[in-house]
């Protein structure tokens, strides 16, 4: 099985996770998180409480946060799986990723 990130599922997962394994590359990190939940079978089509579901899609569950979903489409004939965006279930209390950094992100960036 092959693993592809979104874009989008890159910046949710910068704004809302942030990094845990110290590495510079989020994409690397959300692949390995993926491919080793897909490994365990910590997999479903039966979205979590409160998403949305959409035909076709799967839902990989974290191995190191438990809250942590993430949002894939699978495309069988070229055995690939790509991450979409990601859920998080149940999230109470402060965000992981101070508010400053995702507010910063909706910012127009000026040219220079």
């Amino acid at each position: 099985m092959r693993f592809a990130v979104t874009d989008h599922a890159v910046e949710r997962f910068r704004q809302r996770v942030a990094q845990r394994a110290g590495s510079l590359d989020t994409r690397a990190e959300i692949v390995g998180r993926v491919s080793r939940a897909w490994s365990a079978g910590r997999t479903t089509e039966t979205p979590p409480p409160g998403a949305q579901a959409t035909r076709g899609s799967v839902y990989v569950e974290d191995l190191v946060d438990r809250d942590l979903v993430f949002v894939c489409r699978r495309d069988r004939p070229r055995e690939e799986l790509v991450v979409v965006t990601l859920w998080e279930r149940g999230r109470i209390g402060v965000p992981r990723v101070p508010r400053a950094f995702t507010d910063a992100l909706r910012e127009p960036r000026r040219r220079r």
